[in-house]
C-alpha cells in the first residue's frame, strides 16, 4: 500500500464513495464546506494559543473535476493540493494561474520533469523522501531556470513498511542533503501522514515535532521558520494543537473521492 493507498483507506472510512448524483449535489456546498473548514482551523488555532493565518489549508482535490475546484477557488482559497502528477497535469492549465498548487502524492523521478514543466505555478512538493528524488527535483528546477522550489520531506512517523517517507532516525541527513545540497529547492519543513484509523495519530504527530526540534537546532533554523504538514480531514484539528502549520483536507471539503467503478468482465 502506497502513500494514494492509504489516504484513500483513511477517506472510505469517513464517508462512502460518492455516486454521480450526490456528486452533482456537491457543487453547491463546497465553498459552504471550505468556510466550516476554515472555522474549525481557526477555533483549532486558537486553543492552541496561535493566529489562524499560520495555519495553512491546503484543499485536496483528487478525483474532483476543475469545475467543482473554481467554486472553492471563487470562495477565494488559492491554496490546492494532488496526489496524481496526470490530473495536476490535466487540471492546472483550466485554472487561475494564481493558484498555489502543492504537489502531495509520492513522486516519481520520470514525473519530475512533465510536473515541474506542465505546472508553473507550482508552489510546493511535500513529499521528498530520499535524495534521489531531491537531485531529481533539484537538477530540473535547475534545468527550467524557474525560481527554487519550495519543498517539505517526508517522514515515516509511524514505522509502516506501506508508506513512503524517511525513518524519523534518517531524517536530518535528508533535510541536510536538501538544504546544503540542493541550491534549487528551498527546505521549508517537514510532513507525515498518520495512521489509517487514528489509533497512534498523537504519537505520530509528536515523532514530526520531535525531528523538527533536532533538525532546528542542528542547521540553526527557528521552529516557527519549519513547516509541520500534519493532519488531513479526519484528524487536522488536533494536527493544529500539536503544531501543524500545514494541513491537507480533501474529503471534508469536495466531499468522498470518486473513484472510477471496476468493469466486470
Amino acid at each position: 500500500m502506497n502513500n494514494q493507498e492509504e489516504e484513500g483507506k483513511r477517506e472510505k472510512e469517513e464517508g462512502k464513495e460518492q455516486t454521480p448524483m450526490a456528486a452533482s449535489a456537491m457543487d453547491g456546498v463546497a465553498a459552504m464546506a471550505l468556510r466550516s473548514v476554515l472555522q474549525r482551523v481557526q477555533q483549532a488555532a486558537e486553543r492552541s494559543c496561535r493566529r489562524p493565518d499560520q495555519i495553512r489549508v491546503v484543499a485536496v482535490s483528487k478525483t474532483k473535476s476543475p469545475t467543482l475546484l473554481r467554486q472553492v477557488y471563487d470562495a477565494g482559497h488559492r491554496c490546492f493540493g494532488e496526489n496524481y502528477v496526470q490530473e495536476i497535469l490535466e487540471k492546472a492549465p483550466q485554472l487561475p494561474q494564481d493558484i498555489e498548487w502543492h504537489f502531495i502524492g509520492n513522486l516519481q523521478s520520470n514525473k519530475v520533469k512533465p510536473l515541474l514543466t506542465g505546472v508553473p505555478n507550482l508552489a510546493m512538493v511535500e513529499t521528498v523522501d530520499d535524495e534521489k528524488i531531491a537531485n531529481h527535483l533539484d537538477q530540473a528546477v535547475g534545468n527550467i531556470g524557474r525560481k527554487p522550489l519550495k519543498v517539505l520531506v517526508q517522514v515515516n512517523t509511524s514505522g509502516e513498511t506501506s508508506k513512503f517517507g524517511v525513518d524519523p532516525a534518517g531524517c536530518l541527513d535528508l533535510v541536510k542533503h536538501v538544504s546544503l545540497g540542493c541550491l534549487n529547492l528551498e527546505f521549508c519543513g517537514l510532513m507525515t501522514i498518520g495512521m489509517p484509523d487514528y489509533t497512534s495519530t498523537p504519537e505520530n504527530f509528536k515523532t514530526l515535532a520531535n525531528c523538527r526540534t533536532e533538525v532546528c537546532k542542528a542547521l540553526g533554523i527557528a521552529e516557527d521558520k519549519c513547516d509541520l504538514s500534519m493532519g488531513m480531514s479526519g484528524d487536522f484539528e488536533l494536527a493544529i494543537e500539536m503544531g501543524s502549520t500545514n494541513v491537507r483536507i480533501g474529503s471534508t471539503i469536495f466531499g468522498p473521492r470518486e473513484y472510477p467503478k471496476k468493469q466486470s468482465n
